[in-house]
Order: structure tokens, then C-alpha cells, then sequence
């Protein structure tokens, strides 16, 4: 009889290609930005940025509800109920569609009119109006695409959804400069998404069919392609929670923007080759605790507590290791790091100083989403957003706005520390002295 695989080595199988995959998300939007910027001019890449505040809003609620639908599948695959996850994933697509479509048919008729409340300078509104329209109407396409991939991590594998990822992107990073030259223009990018997306999701679902997937769209999975209010009440208690914490940090971001511009253009271009760097630090966290909620979910379907605690010491070990591991990397050669993204002798020691006040604290913000994750996996994440919102509010804005009039622009960076200090003894704090002592119920 073999040894059982220490939960360590499942958790960085599980990890690495979760981590992989969201690499590839980033990679063809920053490339596809290139190609524009390249081949068209920079008129067409402000265009195409003009449109981000509303993907993000769509992006952050697509992402809410995979992650009501991940923890519900995945506790329904560890109690072994795969009926149940067919009932969740037809739920899922059902009301996904429902909103994508809507969302599509309304952009496609008012993109235009969308683009002049976002203010959108009059020499580039065409071509913002065209971009945005064909994102919108294509959207129920990226929708099913986002939520199926995560779905399936929700049964464990993170493999498959990291092969669809890389044909998307490798469809999507062939066609872009093809139909640049083609005279397809500023929507290039945009009908790119849509064709690999269409074409990746032919092939998934051929592939998902023949392997008799749980997650195969069979006749099992149509017959559930319907609202279930009970499932959907589930979901976006879940999944809500999580959406309401993402955009609130947005919001923050654009108030510490507000601050960092009144410091002059250098600082702006500071400001944004250190949160670079910082996004891949925190990326790193953040796929931490996505597995932490995923594979603890499992152990809760499973009604195996004590895994569930081991998964969380995992996590906050990887966190260490990983998140702190790049972290220090990067302290060890900033320069050539922030190097990559700006030129500029004067804002280069700029944004070294600003990074060193900063960087560090990618890892207690990485501590505390390991427990929010814990959390998320018995379907609890009212609780965790409220403390992290209130961090936000109560702490890292006020003390931005005091510590940069008493020491100036270092004042705003050294609220990221602090707010994510904050957080961590807040969510470590509310996960020990009360959630933990708390019986945990399967929701499936």
C-alpha cells in the first residue's frame, strides 16, 4: 500500500499551474496593449484604457460568482455528490449567460453613449465606442469561458484550465497582428478574445465529453442550464461578498492615485512601475489563497476538519516562502527590476525609495487572504470582506491623507503596510478566536 502524498506536494501541484494560468490572462492583454500601441499608435492604446473601468467592474462580479461556484463544487466533489455539481455548474452558466447576454445587447446598442459618461476625450470617443462595442457584445463568450475554467479547478484540477489558457492565448496572440494588418483596427484585440475564446471552448468541451468529466457539457449539465434559487442564493452569498471586496480596493486605489498625482507627473510614474511590481507579488498571494479556498472546500465536502487546518498552515508556509522569497529577490536587485518599466534616472530612485517602504508588506497581505480563503471554503465571506473594507476605510485612506501631508509622498505608500498589517491581524484574528471555534457545515 502506498504512503499518502504529503499535503504539501498536493497543494504545489495544485498551485503551480493555477499560477501559470493566471500568467497567461495577464500575458495577452499586455501584449495585445503592445501590439496597439505598436502598430496603431498610442491614440488606440488610450482608447482601449478608457473602457477598463467598466471590464473591471464586469470582470470583478464574473469573478465573484466563479468563486461562489468553485467553493460549492468543490465541497460537492469532496462529499462525493457529482449530481450536485452539475446543479451548481448549470446555475452557475445560467445566470452568467443571462447577464452577459443583457449586458451585451445594452453595450452594442449604447456603447457610445457609455463612453461619453466615462468622459472619454473626444479624439479617440470613435474608436473607444467601437472597441468597447464589440467587448460588450462578444461578452457572454469571455463569461462562460472564465467561469468554466474556474469551475473545474472547484473538482481539483488545475491542468486542464491551464491547457485551455494557453490555446486561448496562443490563438488570441496570433490573431491580433493579423487582423491589425487586415484593417480590422482598434477591435482587434477584442474580435482576437473572441475567437479564441470560441474556438477554446470547442475544444474543451469535446475534450471534457471524452475524458466523462464531471464537468462535461452532457445532456446531465443542459438539463440543469436553469436558475436554481436555492444554488443561486448560495452562490452569490458567496460570490458577492467577494465582488463588493474587489471593487472597494479599486475605489481605494484611484483616492491613492488622486494623492500621488498631486505630487507631480514623476510621482505618477512611480506610482505605477512600483504597483507593477507589486502586482506580482500579490499575484503570487492571491493564488495562494485561491487554492487555500478550493481544496479546502474539498476537505470540508469531505468532513475532514483536520485537513482543512493543514491546508491553511500550508498556505501561510507558502506564503512565506514564495511570497517572501520574491520579495526579497526583488530587494536584492530593484533597480534592474523597476529597470524594466521606466528609464528615467530621477523617477528610477524614486520609485527604489517608494518600493522599499512598500514591497515588504506583499506578505501579511498575503497572510490574511490565506485565512480570508479558509473562510471562503465553508461558503463564509460576508465577515472577512466587512474586516478587510473597514481596513481599507478606517485605516489605509486616513492614514494616507495624514502621513503624506506630514511627510509627503513616502506618507501614501506607507499606508500599504499598514492597511495590510491591519488586515492580517483582523483576519487571523477573527479566524482563531471565532470562526475556528465555530462547527463548519457543508452547504452541499
Amino acid at each position: 500500500m502506498s504512503a499518502p502524498t504529503p499535503l504539501w506536494k498536493t497543494f504545489l501541484r495544485f498551485l503551480a499551474p493555477l499560477m501559470l494560468s493566471n500568467a497567461l490572462q495577464s500575458l495577452f492583454g499586455t501584449i495585445s496593449n503592445v501590439y496597439l500601441g505598436h502598430m496603431i499608435g498610442v491614440d488606440a492604446l488610450a482608447a482601449v484604457s478608457t473602457f477598463f473601468p467598466v471590464f473591471f467592474f464586469l470582470f470583478a462580479f464574473v469573478m465573484g460568482l466563479s468563486t461562489g461556484a468553485t467553493v460549492l463544487i468543490g465541497q460537492a466533489f469532496g462529499a462525493g455528490k457529482h449530481d450536485r455539481i452539475k446543479i451548481v455548474a448549470g446555475t452557475t452558466l445560467a445566470v452568467g449567460l443571462l447577464l452577459s447576454i443583457s449586458v451585451g445587447l445594452a453595450g452594442g446598442l449604447f456603447s457610445r453613449q457609455l463612453m461619453m459618461a466615462l468622459a472619454t476625450p473626444a479624439d479617440i470617443l470613435d474608436q473607444a465606442s467601437r472597441y468597447a462595442r464589440i467587448m460588450l457584445l462578444t461578452m457572454p463568450l469571455g463569461f462562460v469561458f472564465l467561469l468554466m475554467t474556474a469551475m473545474i479547478r472547484g473538482i481539483g484540477d488545475a491542468v486542464t484550465p491551464l491547457l485551455a489558457l494557453a490555446l486561448s492565448t496562443t490563438i488570441g496572440l496570433i490573431l491580433t497582428p493579423i487582423l491589425i494588418r487586415s484593417d480590422v483596427g482598434i477591435t482587434s484585440p477584442a474580435w482576437a478574445a473572441a475567437i479564441s475564446n470560441a474556438v477554446t471552448l470547442i475544444v474543451l468541451a469535446v475534450y471534457l465529453l471524452r475524458k466523462k468529466h464531471a464537468l462535461a457539457p452532457d445532456a446531465a449539465l443542459l438539463r440543469h442550464l436553469r436558475l436554481n434559487r436555492a444554488v443561486l442564493g448560495q452562490i452569490l452569498g458567496i460570490g458577492l461578498p467577494s465582488a463588493v471586496g474587489m471593487v472597494v480596493m479599486a475605489v481605494a486605489e484611484l483616492v491613492l492615485l488622486g494623492l500621488v498625482n498631486g505630487y507631480g507627473s514623476n510621482a505618477t510614474a512611480a506610482y505605477g512601475a512600483v504597483n507593477q511590481v507589486m502586482g506580482y507579488t500579490q499575484f503570487t498571494a492571491m493564488s495562494i489563497s485561491i487554492a487555500v479556498s478550493i481544496l479546502g472546500a474539498q476537505a470540508i465536502g469531505s468532513g475532514d476538519r483536520a485537513r482543512l487546518d493543514g491546508i491553511v498552515r500550508t498556505g501561510l508556509a507558502f506564503n512565506l516562502v514564495l511570497t517572501g522569497g520574491l520579495v526579497a529577490l526583488i530587494y536584492l536587485a530593484p533597480r534592474a527590476v523597476l529597470g524594466i518599466f521606466i528609464t528615467d534616472g530621477a523617477v528610477l530612485d524614486l520609485a527604489k525609495g517608494l518600493l522599499f517602504i512598500a514591497l515588504w508588506s506583499s506578505v501579511p497581505f498575503g497572510l490574511a487572504t490565506t485565512f480570508s480563503g479558509a473562510m471562503r471554503a465553508a461558503g463564509v465571506a460576508l465577515t472577512p470582506m466587512l474586516l478587510s473594507i473597514s481596513a481599507i476605510v478606517a485605516i489605509e485612506l486616513p492614514s494616507a491623507v495624514i502621513l503624506s501631508r506630514m511627510i509627503g509622498l513616502a506618507g501614501v505608500w506607507a499606508a500599504y503596510p499598514i492597511v495590510f498589517c491591519a488586515m492580517f491581524l483582523l483576519q487571523a484574528g477573527y479566524y482563531l478566536l471565532v470562526w475556528r471555534k465555530q462547527a463548519i457545515r457543508r452547504l452541499v
